[in-house]
């Protein structure tokens, strides 16, 4: 087993520091265990091992200490195991509005462009928020009917964490997952195509 001290450390650094710790392990793998302390991070852990096709598990220790276990076995991880049905498309998205002039017209445009992103066959792995995009997931947005049928065809909703928190509106999400900026770089590296906004 493999033991990293990340207290202290703010995202993303756990995540980089267990998941470089898990490479080294290749397909052999391994058990690596990770202590922190905020949930935050806690999260971030388990989401990259979900996202990776490892288990985790987590228990509280003294102090606000957390110890997040991640378990990887045998078998590619999900972001290396394309499926004929994997478009390779990644949209991110950094801003409410599409394009330059009337935001009236832009907030119609970028309304259309996510309804749109539907209609792809296969539809994007994942769509990215960020910056004002992050308003489009929120309970505020008029596009969540279409998100939502997004997410229910396979794509990957992440809106930046950092974003919302900045925004003020973590607690209005009401699609997808939030994560940080590792995991948003993750997504963009893996991509075969990217559409940016």
């Amino acid at each position: 087993m493999t033991q990293i001290d990340a207290i202290g450390q703010v995202c993303p650094i756990p995540v980089i520091r267990a998941k470089k710790a898990l490479e080294r392990m290749g397909e052999a793998g391994g058990v690596v265990a990770v202590l922190v302390d905020n949930d935050i991070a806690r999260q971030n852990l388990q989401k990259m091992a979900t996202g990776q096709g490892y288990q985790s598990e987590y228990s509280q220790k003294e102090n606000g200490i957390i110890e997040v276990t991640i378990v990887a076995g045998e078998g590619c991880a999900v972001d290396n195991c394309a499926t004929e049905a994997d478009s390779g498309l990644v949209v991110a998205i950094g801003r409410d509005t599409m394009g330059e002039g009337s935001q009236e017209l832009g907030q119609i445009l970028i309304k259309g462009f996510i309804y749109a992103l539907q209609e792809l066959t296969p539809p994007p792995t994942h769509v990215l928020f960020y910056n004002s995009g992050s308003y489009l997931t929120s309970s505020d947005s008029n596009s969540l009917e279409d998100l939502r049928g997004l997410a229910a065809a396979g794509t990957v909703i992440l809106t930046c964490g950092t974003c919302t928190n900045y925004y003020g509106i973590t607690e209005k999400i009401s699609v997808g997952e939030i994560a940080n900026m590792y995991g948003i770089v993750t997504a963009m590296a893996s991509a075969k195509r990217i559409i940016n906004i």
